[in-house]
Parts: structure tokens; sequence; C-alpha cells
């Protein structure tokens, strides 16, 4: 397995771990909190990273979203479309995801980062410069498309954990 491969399941597994450590041991009510009403809680922070992770690994690999494949999205029960990642969602929209436990979503996560892990497990060096995205100039390869899932997932992490910071000193 190439060098860069094992970086990226490191980098993976870092997210992964950030996401068990903001959600464990919290309430649904403590999940849903939001510090102001345009903020997002770490429900939805969490359900938003792994969703778009779930979504551009699955259009990669070019294979289903464990979203819909394994069943997640009837589990979570809510009010958008199967394909809906949170990308451009309203403050209504964040509101409505609530009502979720620490271990459905720690449990998704976790279901999505086995998927990550598997596929990223079969690649390459050169499977990173294959093109995935035709729509930007430049053209968006493999390897951009990991590191920026990496990165948008990171930081959504990191402010997940900072809300948790923020309940805890309440």
């Amino acid at each position: 397995m190439p060098v860069s491969t094992d970086l990226l399941i490191d980098g993976f597994g870092r997210i992964r771990e950030v996401v068990h450590e903001a959600v464990d041991g919290l309430s649904p009510d403590d999940l849903a909190t939001r510090l102001d009403e345009g903020a997002n809680s770490i429900t939805w922070l969490v359900w938003h990273l792994t969703r778009v992770q779930d979504d551009h690994m699955a259009d990669a690999s070019g294979s289903e979203q464990v979203w819909t494949s394994d069943g997640w999205s009837g589990r979570f029960d809510l009010p958008f479309k199967p394909g809906a990642t949170g990308y451009g969602h309203s403050s209504r929209d964040v509101a409505s995801v609530s009502g979720v436990s620490a271990e459905l979503l720690a449990g998704y996560h976790d279901a999505v980062h086995d998927r990550t892990v598997a596929y990223l497990r079969t690649l390459g060096d050169a499977d990173f410069a294959r093109v995935v995205d035709d729509s930007w100039t430049p053209a968006v390869t493999l390897g951009v498309r990991l590191v920026s899932v990496m990165s948008d997932d990171l930081q959504h992490a990191g402010q997940a954990a900072f809300v948790r910071g923020v309940l805890e000193r309440r």
C-alpha cells in the first residue's frame, strides 16, 4: 500500500476520533443544542460531515452511499430528500436535525469511515491523479478531492468539539 494511502487512512482516522470525542456521552438534547439560533449543533455538524464524506467517497468509488444502501437514512428519519448532505442548509434545516442519539451519529460515521478505509486500501499512487470533477478549473483529481473532504471534515469535527466544550463549561 502506498505511503500516501497510509497517510489518508491516518487522517480519516483522526476525524473519527474527534467525532467520537465530540458525541460520546451526550444526550440527544445536548447534541442538538445551538449556541445561538444561527449556529450549528453537534448533531448537524457530525451528520453533515459524515454525509459529505459518504457522498464524495461513493462518487469517487462508483458505489452507493452508505446512507441509503445500509438504511441510515431511515434510522435518522430526517425531513430531507435522501441525497441531502447539508450543503446550503438554512437555520431552520439545521434545527430540524435533532432527536438523534450519540450512538446513531457515531454508528453512521463509523460505517462511512469503514467504507472509506476499504476504498482507500484499493488505491495506488496513479489513482490519485484521476480526474473526478471537471466542472472546476483546474479539474479536481481524486487526490485533491480526498484532501478536500478530509480538510472539511476535520474543520466540522473541530467545531463540534468546540460546541461540546462550551456545553461542558455551562
